[in-house]
């Protein structure tokens, strides 16, 4: 019984977000037949969640750059460029272009003077950590998804978590776009400096991103420790943890009264791991526990907390790339929105409150996390050190009921969305969050006049 309890609660700790899925292209390359008056027949793109899909007239994946720059000038309508479809919002669907750049990949060039290297925008993060720790280098922080490309990391300002350490875009030192006419334009601090700050994240809305030039640092292994701890015991501690730990963050599981925390450190011990346990039975096994139990918060509470009473910390010493990536394989539906740090924790509170006191329908833990701040114009950490919470919703379950409920707890608390993730904003609600949002629109309306690389929700949105 209590090996049971141990390897039940493992997983569900181990799994407690989210959990990515089959290649996107294994989902999307379907022939299909659109309905409309007018049919036609395409390739439907979806997106990995199911909620985004579109048929455009044309799917291309140009092999080199000089192809990409000749695809884009020739387009008729809008052209969107689409990575690994881990964003949940609609930046991609159109009738026209779908643009893949994942067979120009890889890195370019490195310096080992600056620990810095030029990587393919096309290029999987997955992809990356071998070939960096080939030339010495390592990524300075990362998402624990690494399905998604860099291109799509950085146009949606994707973090990982860490109070020291910004999103991926703050570490971008220079990167080439192609512009509408299939020009390309390299910007950096010196050439092209407003361009530069603006396209560090940009929706993808003023051109392709080609190639970017990333800050690293020398290769390096990381000491992963995970943990059961009743939730007031975290909360008292995260603020703490925080600071003293390179990359901290803490699952709650819903109606348990616990939370799974964990941390990371640097370290020169030699490579270990402790039993792993696989992380998606584990939130199946959440559903399971929800199905049964939904009906009685009480009981649901007592059968979780039983369960995770006895579970033993979980240690792993591997290389930074290795320690920060989770396999993920059951899908899912997100709304995160980035709060000041501190209003973080008492968002949280509030929500894990308005979850529980109404008994809603949810079974995912809830994601906190901690991130830097940084000078991009549409960072959403832009002059805010920042605590992040996602929730998330079974991907066969409206998601609707549940965001609704607690979005306008992540507004109260002046919270700015994902860029990626589920919201109802609109522009004018986003121009007071973003004091250089104008900045943004004019180097946009510069760089594409004639709105190329807008679909329809970016027209609403920043047309």
């Amino acid at each position: 019984m209590q090996q049971s309890r141990r390897r039940f609660i493992t997983t569900i700790a181990a799994g407690s977000t989210a959990i990515a899925a089959t290649p996107i292209s294994s989902m999307a390359r379907t022939l299909v037949q659109a309905s409309g008056p007018v049919k036609r027949k395409g390739i439907r793109w979806r997106n990995w969640s199911g909620s985004q899909d579109c048929l455009p007239s044309e799917r291309l994946a140009p092999k080199t750059i000089a192809e990409l720059q000749q695809r884009v000038a020739d387009a008729k309508g809008t052209v969107r460029a689409v990575g690994a479809g881990h964003s949940f919002t609609a930046l991609v669907p159109t009738d026209d272009t779908i643009l893949s750049l994942g067979r120009i990949s890889g890195v370019a060039d490195h310096s080992s003077e600056t620990t810095q290297a030029t990587i393919y925008a096309g290029t999987r993060i997955a992809d990356l950590g071998q070939p960096l720790e080939d030339i010495g280098q390592a990524l300075i922080n990362q998402p624990d998804i690494d399905e998604q490309t860099l291109g799509g990391c950085l146009a949606t300002a994707t973090h990982g978590t860490g109070a020291g350490l910004g999103c991926m875009s703050s570490y971008v030192t220079g990167l080439e776009l192609v512009t509408a006419d299939g020009s390309t334009l390299w910007c950096d601090t010196e050439q092209n400096p407003e361009t530069f700050i603006a396209a560090k994240v940009s929706l993808g809305s003023l051109g392709l991103v080609t190639k970017v030039r990333m800050q690293n640092q020398s290769s390096y292994k990381l000491r992963r420790e995970s943990w059961v701890a009743p939730m007031r015991e975290v909360l008292e501690q995260a603020e703490t943890l925080a600071e003293s730990s390179r990359n901290f963050e803490f699952y709650y599981i819903p109606f348990s009264g616990m939370c799974m925390a964990d941390k990371h450190q640097l370290t020169d011990e030699e490579i270990f791991t402790t039993a792993r346990e696989d992380t998606n039975e584990a939130v199946m096994t959440l559903k399971t526990v929800r199905d049964w139990l939904g009906w009685s918060p009480r009981l649901r509470q007592y059968a979780l907390q039983s369960a995770m009473e006895d579970i033993e910390k979980e240690v792993v010493v591997e290389s930074s790339w290795r320690n920060y990536a989770s396999e993920r394989n059951v899908r899912f539906n997100e709304m995160e929105y980035h709060l000041p740090r501190e209003a973080g924790l008492a968002a949280f509170e509030e929500l894990r409150r308005t979850i529980e006191e109404n008994n809603l329908n949810v079974f995912f833990p809830i994601e906190v996390r901690f991130v830097k701040g940084d000078d991009i114009w549409l960072s959403p950490f832009y002059q805010q050190d920042s605590v992040s919470i996602a929730v998330h919703r079974y991907f066969e379950e409206d998601y609707q009921p549940l965001f609704k409920a607690l979005e306008p707890i992540m507004r109260k608390h002046g919270g700015r969305p994902h860029w990626g993730k589920l919201n109802t904003l609109h522009r004018q609600d986003l121009t007071g969050l973003y004091p250089r949002w104008q900045d943004f629109l004019e180097v946009r309306r510069e760089l594409d006049p004639k709105g190329k690389f807008l679909n329809p929700y970016l027209k609403k949105l920043i047309g």
